[in-house]
């Protein structure tokens, strides 16, 4: 770094009147500010404005501050995509701590090793879950976490277990409460587990600063423009649901809520609402296509729709298209925000036959507008492969739309980070136009509804099988998941299993949508030093179909 100062240094210092950290909190501050009377939110017959959902976010943030909750805390929340959700990704913020949402599907195990791992405060429950973050709580190891219990008039069933409901909080904080902005825009503001090839995932932390990038980003990819009306099929807890809550509020939207994906619930909600934009992985648009009652041609609404996960067949991106649903394909891991490259489209696209068209928006893509790079990178020689389609080497991201590393991780964020890019673990091509194609996981990782499984921790629980003597877990084709696990078991001498009773065991053991969807009896392939050899285990599946061309 050169010590030498120029003309351009002297006397032009940052001052607060030049230099503000960036932060998402000022999208909501704004638009209440501007659109304060502009519908936020919208579920199932209430409704709220910009000016009533910050101070909302902002009664909530004075309880938790009322509670001792500040700087390096962690606030988990167990919660569907209801209006709670939402604004906890501000009001968290807001009193200065780290939010964590859980993601729904989890068991009591994972849920337990979580909140004991990112030093959970306080957890706010929907009554749905309230089972499991019981069994959870008694599972901890810390201290257990106070627990605000958040009821939803529209699901029956459940029961409160926490000391105080969310309304009430709500109506105890100060409607005045000076949000607490970040001292540094490089400031932890979410906390999102991730699966890795371990059972035990790890806890990545993103910072304001990206956060504020990439909903920006998600403006200009997904080409929401002003006062957008954005249907909620994205879980919340997926990526702080992509950075969308702060995307929304910069683009002082319409949240519209959803508790769960419900073909006619949506189409509904579409035609009702004017909705224009939402997210999901191939399994949501695939569901609403198949529906009965799905609106065709005329009839259907035009919706811009961003899917991401495993390439998305080619009938899913046709189909949407046939329910007036316009797919751009995105790309990313937790350790990126979610979404951070784009399949961006090219003049003379739409004049190309239907399946030629989706060929082409299968890619993975180029880098989202604030993101500095992705690319395909030779991990031995930190060097960017050919643009002919067949080389293959690693795909890597740089920029400030990455994480700031994993919690009480430090060897495997170095690892991460190896020569100056983040390492996905993903291996791919570049084209000849430069854009990003998915070939394999180098990690073992299957994306199932866009969930990630850790083929490892599925191995790990089908090895506490009595009749099982190895096991590999390898992605399986499937036309309404995208990829399922498949297990291959080689079973011990003289014991008996059946499929049906492997499957069961796993399903009793993990979270079911960790659970093999098929089990392949017989021997094992393994190298001559007992390596089990799954490249070809996953062309005996054909798995590579579930994520490439």
């Amino acid at each position: 770094m050169s010590l030498r100062q120029s003309q351009y240094d002297i006397g032009l210092d940052k001052t607060p009147a030049n230099h503000v950290p960036l932060t998402p909190l000022s999208f909501l501050a704004r638009s209440a500010a501007v659109y304060p009377d502009h519908v936020s939110t919208v579920y199932e017959g209430r409704s709220f404005t910009w000016s009533e959902t910050y101070e909302r976010c902002r009664r909530v943030a004075s309880y938790l501050s009322g509670r001792g909750i500040g700087e390096g805390d962690t606030v988990a929340a167990m919660l569907p995509n209801v209006p709670a959700m939402n604004e906890l990704h501000f009001a968290v913020s807001m009193a200065g701590a780290v939010l964590n949402a859980l993601n729904i599907r989890l068991d009591a195990p994972s849920i337990a090793f979580q909140l004991d791992h990112g030093g959970a405060k306080i957890i706010l429950v929907d009554p749905e879950f309230s089972s499991v973050i019981a069994e959870a709580l008694i599972l901890m190891k810390q201290p257990r976490p106070f627990v605000i219990d958040v009821d939803d008039a529209a699901f029956s069933g459940g029961k409160r277990i926490g000391e105080i409901e969310y309304e009430t909080a709500l109506s105890e904080g100060d409607p005045s409460f000076k949000p607490r902005m970040p001292d540094d825009e490089w400031d932890a503001i979410a906390l999102s587990y991730t699966s890795g090839t371990t059972g035990n995932p790890k806890g990545v932390v993103t910072h304001h600063r990206g956060a504020y990038l990439n909903a920006v980003s998600n403006i200009l990819a997904g080409n929401l423009g002003q006062h957008p009306v954005y249907l909620w099929t994205l879980p919340m807890f997926h990526c702080n649901g992509w950075c969308f809550p702060w995307t929304v509020a910069a683009a002082a939207g319409t949240n519209v809520c959803l508790r769960k994906v419900d073909p006619s619930k949506i189409f509904e909600l579409i035609q009702r609402h004017g909705v224009t934009h939402m997210c999901g992985a191939p399994i949501v648009y695939n569901t609403l296509i198949n529906a009965a009652d799905a609106p065709k041609g005329a009839k259907a609404r035009p919706v811009v729709g961003l899917i991401a996960g495993a390439a998305p067949p080619v009938a899913v991106l046709e189909g949407a298209e046939s329910i007036g649903i316009r797919l751009t394909h995105v790309y990313g891991l937790t350790e990126v925000y979610g979404p951070a490259s784009v399949c961006a489209e090219q003049p003379g696209w739409d004049q190309l036959a239907p399946d030629q068209r989706a060929q082409l928006k299968r890619r993975q893509g180029v880098p989202y507008p604030l993101e500095e790079a992705v690319t395909v990178i030779d991990p031995e020689t930190m060097q960017p492969v050919p643009r002919d389609g067949e080389t293959i080497g690693e795909v890597m991201f740089r920029g400030n739309i990455v994480m700031k590393g994993y919690l009480k991780h430090a060897k495997a964020t170095e690892e991460a980070f190896a020569g100056g890019w983040f390492h996905t673990g993903d291996l791919g091509v570049l084209d000849e136009h430069g854009y990003v194609i998915i070939k394999d996981r180098s990690k073992d990782i299957i994306i199932s509804g866009g969930e990630n499984i850790s083929s490892v921790e599925v191995e790990d629980v089908l090895y506490n099988h009595p009749a099982v003597l190895f096991a590999a877990v390898v992605a399986k084709p499937d036309k309404k998941w995208g990829e399922v696990p498949c297990a291959f078991v080689e079973l011990k001498d003289g014991a008996s299993a059946t499929e049906a009773e492997i499957i069961a065991f796993c399903r009793n053991h993990m979270s079911g949508f960790k659970t093999p969807k098929a089990v392949v009896f017989g021997p094992i392939p393994k190298t001559s030093t007992g390596k089990i050899q799954k490249f070809m285990l996953r062309t005996q599946v054909d798995s590579a179909k579930a994520i490439s061309a």
